[in-house]
């Protein structure tokens, strides 16, 4: 569920920027173009509204989704622990030395 939850959020977010990025603020910025806006399609006016719109729609749903997560993994960690209170690991002790010098080996022939 956290995971179909992440890639809505993603799909969310990249929308989003798409979307504040197009919009035109007023020392023109990154408009999509010229004051016809979307062409014939919409009027400038409409345009704006559009986009003013879409992009409260999709900060509405990019909150709802973020609270949705913060609230889902919040309970998966135990709760009170740290990593300071987990007591450190016993020190290894060194090898014990060999008992005495190996033999030299003698070759044969």
């Amino acid at each position: 569920m956290t995971t179909v939850l992440l890639l809505i959020h993603m799909f969310v977010t990249l929308a989003l920027i798409g979307v504040v990025l197009i919009q035109r603020n007023e020392g023109g910025g990154l408009g999509i173009g010229s004051s016809q806006g979307m062409g014939s399609f919409m009027t400038g006016r409409g345009t704006a509204n559009l986009l003013t719109r879409t992009t409260a729609i999709l900060g509405t749903i990019f909150l709802g989704l973020s609270l949705a997560l913060a609230l889902m993994s919040r309970g998966t960690n135990a709760p009170g622990t740290s990593i300071l209170d987990v007591p450190p690991p016993a020190p290894i002790s060194a090898p014990a030395p060999a008992a005495g010098p190996a033999a030299p080996s003698v070759p044969t022939n």
